[in-house]
């Protein structure tokens, strides 16, 4: 083995600059896929899940829903993953907030195919979630969750957060039709898609 193979690797940290530019775009691509979800009367999962299976049936705004959801979450947040990830998630989430409300004023849609805004808002919210964690963030909620249970009872986050998802997409079918059930589910698997073929430990190094 060469001496450089031997090397250990020491991650470079981000900088403030470059945190904030992540929380911002990973955010913005975020936000953009939720307008794409609501426009084609989608559902997603995780906390943002949540948020749609309130405003679809009582109108309230989205991004204000998203929001409020999230408060409970932050103290399992702060307690299994640190006051640095919590607040960065706290920022995050409020990001993709005002981001949800403020951009009707900007971006409209005259026409958006469903099963083509399905696909696309997948893989905008898998860049954006790639976004935020590497630098230290998250959409919060049902991701901290997962985490917490897995640390402090041994359930595996991932089957959590799979579980989690299955619910509400169930809730789902007393808010929107099977077809539309059907392209949620597409849009996760291009999610999904982005995130397993992008996130591999020891391929990304800052932090």
């Amino acid at each position: 083995m060469t001496a450089s193979a031997e090397k250990t690797v020491t991650p470079a940290p981000h900088s403030a600059f470059e945190d904030v530019q992540g929380l911002l775009t990973g955010t913005l691509f975020v936000a953009l896929a939720l307008m794409m979800y609501r426009e084609a009367g989608l559902v997603t999962g995780g906390t943002p899940g949540l948020a749609f299976l309130l405003h679809y049936p009582l109108g309230l705004p989205l991004g204000w829903v998203f929001f409020l959801i999230n408060l409970p979450f932050y103290f399992f947040g702060w307690k299994v993953l640190g006051s640095r990830f919590t607040l960065k998630t706290f920022a995050a989430v409020g990001l993709v907030s005002l981001y949800v409300e403020w951009l009707p004023g900007l971006l409209g849609f005259s026409h958006l195919n469903p099963w083509f805004g399905a696909i696309l808002a997948g893989l905008l919210t898998g860049a954006g979630i790639l976004i935020l964690i590497r630098h230290g963030a998250s959409l919060g909620g049902v991701g901290i969750m997962a985490i917490f249970l897995q640390k402090r009872h041994g359930w595996r986050a991932g089957t959590v957060q799979m579980l989690i998802d299955a619910v509400i997409l169930l809730l789902a079918f007393g808010l929107i039709e099977p077809l539309r059930i059907l392209l949620s589910l597409l849009g996760a698997a291009a999610l999904n898609l982005v995130i397993g073929v992008n996130h591999r430990n020891g391929r990304y190094f800052a932090a």
